[in-house]
């Protein structure tokens, strides 16, 4: 059904304008940069913030926002916004795994259980039964849990074997990704799209770009802004032997 953007399309555009300026600040960073091992990180962290200026442009200008029945209650759901996560947060991941030095085998595992559950999320939001939206959402956050944990265990065991400022870097981009991803079914439950409904569509809206841009554009500033420390992944002598 469709829906039209209201009052929180300002903090639409605001997410828009920050993943532009995000997204030409990291290409700016990457420029002189030939090592291919080190251009991952930049091609990578500038396709997250590419995506998602996409996406925010996309829900701005009412493309990516559809309406759901709920009862007798019409719910406006930018779904949009799980698009944008169902590209980006497994670059994030893979940002993450390629500076721990992670194997294929637990990339792929960080990896699927993103997906599963940014689309249990999506099934969540356009559900048209509160039981059914809030079963879903415990399934998506059951997986957000297993990730995390594979996270600080697998992945963290990886990155203590590099060089220390590899891993330093490393634990406080995994920090930075722990606590804002925790933040992210906390404000549905809280917001329109949960059972609460503590938050309103405009005070929702502006909570999920502000952990967007944090999680997006924050955590690529951290990441690329140690160019000293992707050089040392970048040579092979960086990791002890």
């Amino acid at each position: 059904m469709a829906a039209t953007v209201g009052p929180e399309s300002i903090w639409l555009w605001i997410g828009t304008i920050g993943m532009t300026l995000g997204t030409l600040y990291f290409i700016g960073r990457g420029r002189g940069v030939r090592d291919r091992k080190m251009q991952e990180f930049y091609i990578i962290t500038i396709f997250i913030t590419t995506i998602a200026a996409a996406m925010y442009f996309a829900m701005a200008t009412g493309f990516g926002v559809t309406e759901v029945m709920v009862g007798d209650e019409a719910l406006t759901i930018y779904w949009a916004r799980y698009a944008d996560w169902l590209f980006t947060t497994p670059l994030l991941l893979l940002d993450l795994s390629l500076l721990a030095g992670a194997n294929r085998n637990t990339i792929a595992t960080l990896i699927g259980l993103d997906v599963f559950m940014i689309g249990t999320g999506a099934i969540a939001a356009l559900s048209s039964t509160p039981g059914a939206r809030i079963a879903w959402w415990a399934i998506s956050t059951g997986a957000l849990l297993t990730l995390l944990y594979v996270l600080v265990g697998t992945l963290s065991e990886n990155a203590r074997s590099r060089a220390p400022e590899v891993a330093s870097l490393f634990g406080r981009l995994r920090n930075l990704v722990i606590a804002l991803w925790f933040l992210y079914p906390v404000v549905w439950i809280l917001g329109t799209e949960g059972t609460f409904g503590i938050l309103p569509l405009y005070w929702e809206t502006a909570a999920f770009m502000v952990l967007d841009l944090s999680a997006k554009v924050g955590f690529g500033v951290i990441l690329l802004q140690s160019r000293s420390v992707l050089e040392r992944v970048a040579t092979p002598t960086a990791a002890p032997t």
